[in-house]
């Protein structure tokens, strides 16, 4: 009987903990692995919450998701594993697969290797130090990506859908490299994109008497005057002389501020009434964020900026204080604003952002850098959207993931640049290791060789690749063509590489360091019912 307030708990020590750890390792990496590359193969998942029980993936961190197993200390080290994909997809939004691969490689390594315990810190705090070096002859090596090569990118993450890679190809040379793009599922099977330039909030309308068109539950203005403002409209009365103008000769209004529930049931019941073409949008943001964010929309429409923050007075507002747009299109969580492209307005913009890239470089924590970079692309660059079409909810959730991955591959290897791809890169690096007798090093050298054999592998070929020659040089498993990888298309963002061998290694120096395991004692009910 459970004493009271105490709950059993199940220890494993040593070679059978380790034992256990390794399992779990080969099971997840064996089910991801097998989707890696172009011969990489798809993985029939029951889902019970999904529509009609499965779902049908090539998609590496969809796979890894999926997998628990019912053995605890198994499942520590899928959970583990995981934790490796997510850091990978959540930095890179790419390399999952690659990132597990690349664990359970090291681990094995390591348990080749390692000798005894004595020694494992020092080799593992090594593993660290050459895994910087090997990072930093990544970047040595990688090169800036061009216009030309965003399809490859693009086509090679989707799983060599070229399809798809044409579709990114072109959204991003219509919205630029700062440009936003998102995925979203289409209302028909057609897949297709949409662009816009001009910036997008997450915010939405505070009204559904706003919508004026029903089909999309859209509030819709063309020709529109905004307000900008994070001082509160707590009475109709302080904007009067504003919305007199807007009433009296039939223009359009879109308020970004904060309002009092009596302000938006006025304004919405007089659009209702009246017919009048009037939005309210919350600010986006919050905190000096929100403040940074509002100048920047103002800017960006050529507006004024009333801030309780300088003590403005919203009663003294003009007309003239407001900017202007072509569009807007307020949603129920999100809004997007086509701007009017002035000169003046554009340069002012070109100010401000050269003021954030000089920010940037000052800047140390990574979360201020990339709210930094987010306005920047709010600023400069174009809205691109591509909807997923599929005949089927499997089919469209299969594509909506591929190109979910391609868009987030694009997006790093903008931000950092590119490798030559198919594993080939890590293999280079690989070589250098080749004759050291250093055991952080020698795991190093089985391990970055590990996802060009898992892709050779898939494709049920041996390596056979002619160390000889540059190191850009390798197999296109696609073609059956040994050359220039870059030439031949086939290439890796860096940040995807670089983000899944450091999240790798991290990891696997978390298990191969564990030598006591600690989990609930449990029934086989129990573990079957068990959520990780």
């Amino acid at each position: 009987m459970q004493e009271s307030g105490i709950t059993p708990k199940k220890l494993e020590f040593d070679e059978e903990a380790r034992a256990k750890l390794v399992s779990g390792i080969e099971t997840i990496a064996q089910a991801v692995g097998s989707t890696l590359g172009p011969a990489g193969q798809t993985v029939l998942i029951e889902s019970p919450h999904h529509t009609h029980g499965i779902t049908v993936t090539k998609d590496g961190v969809t796979v890894a998701k999926a997998v628990d197993l019912i053995d605890p200390t198994e499942n520590l080290a899928v959970r583990m594993m995981k934790e490796a994909a997510e850091r990978t997809a959540t930095s890179a939004g790419d390399g999952t697969t690659t990132s597990i691969v690349l664990t359970r490689a090291l681990v094995r390594a390591g348990m080749d290797f390692i000798s005894t315990n004595a020694e494992k810190t020092d080799v593992l705090r090594d593993l660290m130090a050459e895994t910087d070096k090997v990072v930093a002859s990544l970047k040595k090596n990688s090169r800036s990506v061009t216009k030309s090569r965003l399809k490859d990118v693009a086509t090679i993450s989707s799983n060599n859908d070229s399809n798809i890679g044409d579709i990114i190809s072109k959204i991003y040379k219509e919205v630029g490299d700062n440009g936003i793009v998102t995925v979203d599922r289409s209302m028909t099977n057609e897949t297709y994109y949409e662009t816009t330039h001009g910036l997008k909030m997450d915010r939405g309308y505070l009204s559904n008497l706003f919508i004026n068109d029903h089909k999309r539950d859209e509030c819709i203005l063309e020709d529109v005057h905004i307000l900008v403002s994070d001082a509160e409209i707590s009475n109709v009365l302080q904007i009067e002389s504003i919305l007199k103008p807007i009433i009296t000769d039939n223009k359009k209004l879109l308020i970004i501020a904060p309002c009092s529930s009596n302000v938006v049931n006025t304004i919405a019941a007089n659009v209702m009434k009246r017919d009048m073409k009037i939005c309210i949008v919350s600010p986006p943001n919050f905190g000096y964020r929100q403040h940074e964010l509002m100048n920047d929309i103002a800017l960006s429409v050529g507006a004024t900026y009333f801030s309780e923050k300088t003590g403005d007075d919203l009663s003294l507002m003009e007309f003239s204080d407001l900017g202007h747009a072509e569009k807007i299109i307020a949603g129920s969580d999100s809004s997007i604003i086509l701007k009017d492209n002035t000169k003046e307005v554009d340069k002012r913009i070109v100010d401000r952002v050269n003021q954030l890239r000089d920010l940037i470089k000052i800047t140390t924590k990574q979360a201020d850098i990339d709210f930094t970079l987010s306005r920047i692309a709010s600023l400069t660059g174009g809205i691109g959207v591509i909807y997923a079409g599929g005949n089927t909810d499997l089919e469209q959730k299969e594509l909506f993931d591929r190109i979910d991955d391609a868009v987030c591959a694009v997006r790093s290897a903008l931000e950092e640049g590119i490798l030559p791809g198919g594993g080939i890169a890590l293999y280079n690096e690989a070589r250098k290791y080749d004759c050291s007798e250093k055991t952080a090093e020698k795991i190093l050298a089985v391990a970055l060789r590990a996802p060009l054999e898992q892709i050779f592998n898939n494709a049920g070929l041996d390596i056979d690749i002619d160390e000889n020659k540059s190191y850009d040089y390798g197999y296109n498993i696609k073609t059956g063509e040994f050359g220039d990888m870059y030439k031949m298309g086939v290439i890796d963002p860096l940040k995807v590489t670089r983000s899944a061998l450091e999240n790798a290694v991290s990891v696997a120096a978390t298990i191969l360091s564990t030598n006591a395991i600690i989990t609930m004692a449990r029934s086989i009910e129990q573990a079957t019912n068990y959520t990780s």
